[in-house]
């Protein structure tokens, strides 16, 4: 079965740092894909902020 899991953050370090600890628990076989992208979005203060967003594609065992 497939599954996705998104990770979405301010600081693209604390987003990388997610995305690393959960793919420690899946195995080389079970990751299908990794998508990143990165926009830049003013606040209502007008500061712009970047915002990451990494989605994971994996397969789990079909027993889980």
């Amino acid at each position: 079965m497939i599954r996705v899991k998104e990770f979405l953050d301010t600081d693209s370090s604390l987003a990388e740092k997610r995305v690393n600890e959960f793919l420690a628990g899946l195995r080389d076989d079970q990751v299908v894909n990794i998508c990143y992208s990165s926009i830049s979005k003013t606040n209502l203060n007008n500061i712009s902020e970047q915002r990451s967003a990494i989605l994971v594609v994996y397969k789990i065992d079909p027993d889980k």
